[in-house]
């Protein structure tokens, strides 16, 4: 009855040729449009009204283009705003994350006898969320029971959330055990907040109980798996996935991707850029970057560059990656060729950009491109070097041996105290070439600037094994025991028929290990008559790589690449990922095998990627 006296005065009183300002209202732009509306409004008698004036503060303020504060100042001349207003108004704050303004916001509404709705309680539980507001995120919780919300599933599914944001799994299982109705979203939060917490198996727990599941839910356990780097169990849920026929949204084909490119697995990726284009998913450029970075980490840098080369446009990310990933495959040329196109085309670069133009020379060996890049990063576009920038610089003297170079730039020249990423590239560069001294002093600061990190006692018990000064050696280990830091183990995958296999030192766990071995053992005959011998001092040098006690002849990566000689037609390329570096033995190893099986093997390893063909590698010893 009152909406429709009101639309009847409207009418009464506006005349033909200038519209009904309340339906205006709904379709207003501008805040100088909405101005005029309101003074049209104050000549008509309706400022008082709640449903017009409703409407201009719901503009102010959610309108993109609207003025919270104006909204605000129009709600302070209401006599008796409704509930309607109130949470348009805080919603307003919300957005805005004024916290504290929505919950004084709310106390006004209660003070002023005006009943909240089931609209009003969402926003305050999200509102406690911004600031983490534990105790008024509870009062409110009350305020939901005692205005007899409990059965509202959109303020439930908000108490959820807001427990889940607290980290009060607790709180938030007894949200969701009284909850009379269950919709995708609450088992989604509770499944996100499970994984939140690492609580991943209780995760995949509530994610079996559902009755229903839909894509939403499959990505989040799935994301659940990646981000917590169990990445067979991602693969298997999406192969369950798959199986079920269940359609893949763009948020799964980013968790798998991202899984795929953590562990090299190209043929499941191929299988899911596939999909993408078969199904016409939109390749918009985040997507694109995505599939790129997949590519590039997988080992094939040829479909990465064809994905690059079909995108209309090019975000600065795409650019990024693509310079990235010739980088890491010690493609430097062609990294420093696709900067320069960028250049060409006015994309402005950013501090990623020349930190990957950076690492592109010093894995190439580019010296004098190295020296100039950094000189015109900051000449040409104005950006300072950060400390990452000074560490390729760092690695790019020290792998072409130029060590006092580095050092004068890590003592002298650096505008801020290097980092442990600095040093660990100037340390590992004495080790290279044999500057005991120079490293011995900077491994111990190394040592105590990053003390959890069992790498960097590994670099300088490696620099004292070089040196043959084993005392040195015991002591750094006795160091490691005494502060319970812990080697990370070494692990090598491959990917074949889109199932991935995990191979360890000396492992016998896969079903076809006594396959594995016995071809392995072929392998390391058939390099041997061309001049392959174990390098055992490697072994004693690279004690964090895979224990010394392990037989030299098992690791890692030799099991996985016999493995997939077993596997794959002559002539097909193997494509290996490992959480650590190559060692000297298996780098000289892959280069023979290679040649003996005329096999090209790529091996991604955790500071670039090796090329093995025919007797040489990419990475040219660099």
């Amino acid at each position: 009855m009152i909406s429709v006296a009101i639309s009847s005065a409207l009418v009464a009183a506006a005349p033909p040729s200038n519209p009904n300002p309340a339906k205006r209202l709904d379709k207003c732009s501008s805040m100088a449009e909405l101005k005029q509306l309101h003074s049209q409004i104050i000549r008509l008698g309706l400022s008082s009204d709640n449903d017009v004036m409703g409407r201009a503060i719901k503009f102010c303020a959610l309108s993109k283009s609207g003025d919270l504060v104006y909204a605000h100042q129009l709600f302070d001349k209401m006599p008796q705003p409704d509930a309607f207003i109130y949470n348009t108004l805080i919603r307003g704050y919300l957005q805005c994350y004024l916290a504290r303004e929505c919950l004084i916001l709310y106390l006004r509404m209660l003070q002023d006898s005006v009943f909240p709705n089931n609209f009003t309680f969402p926003s305050l539980v999200r509102a406690c969320c911004i600031d983490n507001w534990v105790v008024e995120g509870k009062q409110i919780h009350a305020h939901v029971v005692k205005f007899g919300f409990l059965n509202d599933g959109f303020s439930q599914n908000n108490l959820l959330y807001m427990y889940v944001s607290f980290g009060l799994l607790e709180e938030a299982r007894r949200v969701f055990d009284k909850m009379p109705r269950r919709d995708v979203v609450s088992w989604t939060t509770l499944i996100s907040g499970y994984s939140q917490l690492g609580l991943v198996n209780d995760a995949y727990d509530v994610f079996r109980s559902m009755p229903n599941r839909n894509s939403a839910t499959w990505n989040a356990m799935i994301a659940a798996y990646v981000q917590h780097n169990r990445f067979h169990e991602a693969f298997a849920l999406f192969n369950e996935m798959r199986t079920e026929n269940v359609e893949l949204d763009r948020y799964v084909i980013a968790s798998m991707l991202s899984a795929c490119t953590k562990l090299g697995a190209l043929e499941q990726g191929e299988w899911i850029h596939g999909y993408i284009k078969k199904n016409d998913i939109k390749m918009d450029t985040k997507l694109a970057t995505t599939i790129i970075d997949m590519y590039c980490k997988c080992g094939c840098l040829e479909k990465a560059f064809e994905v690059f080369n079909e995108l209309p446009s090019k975000g600065i990310s795409t650019w990024n990656c693509m310079i990235g990933g010739f980088a890491m495959h010690g493609r430097g040329e062609v990294a420093i060729e696709i900067f320069k196109a960028m250049e060409r085309e006015a994309a402005a670069p950013d501090n990623i950009t020349f930190l990957n133009v950076l690492s592109a020379c010093a894995h190439s060996g580019l010296v004098e491109t190295g020296r100039h890049y950094f000189k015109h990063m900051t000449e040409v576009h104005g950006l300072e070097p950060r400390m990452e920038h000074y560490g390729c610089m760092v690695d790019l003297f020290g792998r072409a041996g130029l060590l006092e170079e580095a050092r004068k730039l890590v003592e002298e020249e650096m505008p801020m105290e290097a980092d442990a990423g600095v040093l660990g590239a100037l340390v590992g560069a004495c080790k290279i070439h044999g500057n005991f001294e120079l490293g011995e002093k900077f491994g111990k600061r190394l040592i105590e600037l990053d003390p959890n990190n069992s790498g960097r006692y590994v670099l300088l018990a490696n620099l004292y094994a070089t040196a043959g000064k084993w005392d040195d050696v015991a002591k750094i280990r006795r160091l490691m025991n005494d502060r319970g830091v812990k080697k990370a183990p070494g692990f090598s995958v491959i990917e074949m028929e889109g199932m991935v296999s995990e191979f360890i030192a000396g492992g016998r766990a896969h079903p076809e290990s006594r396959e594995i071995y016995s071809k392995l053992d072929e392998v390391l005959e058939r390099i041997k008559s061309l001049g392959y011998v174990p390098d055992t001092d490697g072994v004693l040098q690279d004690i964090d790589e895979e224990e010394k006690e392990n037989p030299l002849n098992h690791h890692s990566e030799k099991l996985a690449i016999a493995f997939g000689l077993l596997k794959t037609k002559p002539g097909q390329t193997i494509r290996i990922t490992k959480n650590l570096r190559v060692c000297r033995d298996c780098h000289q190893a892959s280069k023979l095998i290679s040649k003996a099986f005329d096999r090209e093997i790529i091996v991604r390893d955790r500071n670039r990627f090796h090329h093995f063909k025919n007797g040489e590698c990419s990475c040219n010893e660099f």
